[in-house]
């Protein structure tokens, strides 16, 4: 059986697959109010204070199983009942205070935050703190700590803050939906809507017309997860549950290394735009370096156009790592080649909800790309592939890229990129750490996950960029 990084994925995969299982018996609708119930039988609360604040949370992680609120363009959303349980957060005097005479905190603060009591504590006004740090860092102790909420210390681009009700709350104006909030949160408050119910209807649709085909593209970094079964297996399990083929987003990626190869030679500078995250973020932080990124469509989205161009009527489902890509499929340059999005945690709930045993299943295979193609899921491994690009083309360009692991590093690059002191001509940026296989859709996030897509490529030594974007249609269609 699939094992879970935390409690909270194990909670949100039970709702999902409850979820997913009344909607296959078209059940959903008359069963609504009783699946905070079948996932909490008892009246003894398992996780909070009192079974019905339990099951109040779990109502609202079935609305976000359903696809969330419709009025809210973010993949992510907070479930503000379930978040009461973090401090307020900001800076703090901590028991260390000796009560010291130098009052440095007192000195360095301006704007009279820091009151003393009868034996010299500091103390501060939280109504007058601008949370600068200043009274932190001349500390001799040590002994004011900034005490941040999990959520905003895992936001990067500072886009959650705290409301009246002490629920974190997100500026979609800042956020770009990598959802490393979703998978930090210990309480499971932060979520990403899911659009499971829309591939059930696709796959149901699909089975009663016997017609419209209904497509898998799997990430590359899939083979880092399900590890209590073989990838075939799950591959084969993909098409128990209806999908008419299984294809991988790395022959996207192929696709992808080969053009942008020939498209940076030409412009002798270019940002990758495989991570739907780390293009977000240069669209709302760094819009002046927008004429920068690659012009290409993600290795997802690629693909998807090219089975598209080939099988007319076709539905396309992307599975992978990314809450992000939930985001990208809105765009306009997008929506008409992908028709859903699914996390591999959504979809080991939709195989349980199936009671599909992948472990018994055959092995079906799953050739479809290059090397290169495939290591998109590890950071360092586009800036490989766009290698391997222009020497398979005989393009006369000496790269040098600047691969950026996670978008604090995506952030130095791209400012140095905006004085202009980067010593490179191509950026590759992740938004997650390590790559894809950090991703916050990841049923888990070990070590491994970086070996066991290296070995995942290396099955695909024989084939290069060139043979994998130069197979015609029926070999992979």
């Amino acid at each position: 059986m699939q094992k879970f990084d935390t409690k909270v994925q194990h909670l949100k995969y039970k709702v999902l697959r409850e979820v997913a299982k009344q909607e296959w018996a078209g059940t959903l609708e008359e069963n609504l109010l009783d699946i905070p119930k079948i996932i909490v039988p008892g009246k003894v609360p398992t996780m909070r204070c009192c079974v019905y604040k339990e099951r109040a949370i779990l109502a609202e992680r079935v609305k976000l199983a359903m696809g969330g609120n419709k009025q809210n363009a973010n993949v992510i959303e907070v479930i503000d009942i379930a978040c009461d349980e973090c401090p307020m957060g900001g800076y703090e005097v901590t028991n260390a205070c000796r009560g010291c005479l130098a009052h440095r905190c007192e000195d360095a603060c301006k704007f009279g935050a820091i009151t003393f009591d009868q034996n010299h504590v500091a103390h501060i006004d939280k109504t007058k703190c601008r949370e600068c740090g200043a009274c932190s860092r001349v500390c001799p102790y040590s002994a004011i700590h900034n005490y941040k909420r999990p959520c905003e210390t895992a936001c990067k681009v500072k886009a959650i803050s705290m409301g009246d009700e002490k629920q974190a709350c997100i500026n979609n104006d800042k956020c770009i939906s990598c959802g490393a909030c979703v998978y930090t949160c210990p309480f499971g408050a932060i979520n990403e809507k899911s659009y499971i119910l829309d591939v059930i209807d696709m796959l149901k649709e699909s089975k009663a017309k016997r017609s419209r085909k209904v497509y898998a593209v799997v990430a590359p970094s899939i083979s880092s997860q399900f590890t209590y079964a073989k990838l075939g297996q799950v591959i084969r399990g993909l098409r128990k549950l209806g999908f008419h083929k299984v294809i991988e987003a790395a022959l996207g990626a192929d696709m992808v290394a080969h053009k942008e190869a020939e498209e940076l030679s030409e412009k002798g500078f270019l940002t990758s735009s495989c991570c739907s995250a780390f293009v977000s973020y240069i669209e709302k932080y760094f819009p002046d370096l927008l004429p920068f990124v690659s012009q290409n469509l993600s290795p997802m989205a690629t693909v998807a156009k090219y089975i598209k161009e080939h099988e007319k009527g076709c539905k396309i489902v992307f599975i992978g790592p990314c809450t992000a890509k939930k985001a990208e499929v809105q765009k306009e340059t997008v929506r008409p080649y992908v028709d859903a999005v699914l996390t591999f945690e959504e979809l080991q709930a939709l195989l349980d909800s199936r009671e599909i045993d992948i472990t018994v299943l055959p092995e079906d295979k799953l050739d479809n790309a290059s090397y290169f193609g495939r290591i998109f899921a590890r950071s360092g491994g586009v800036a490989e592939a766009v290698a391997e690009g222009i020497k398979e083309q005989g393009l006369e360009f000496v790269l040098k890229p600047c691969v950026c692991d996670g978008i604090e590093q995506c952030k130095v690059a791209l400012l140095q990129k905006r004085a202009g002191k980067l010593q490179a001509n191509f950026i590759e940026g992740m938004a997650c750490t390590g790559g894809c296989i950090g991703g916050a859709g990841c049923l888990t996030h070990g070590a491994s996950n970086k070996a066991d897509v290296e070995k995942y490529g290396k099955a695909a030594l024989d084939r290069t960029i060139t043979d994998a974007v130069s197979a015609p249609p029926e070999d992979i269609l």
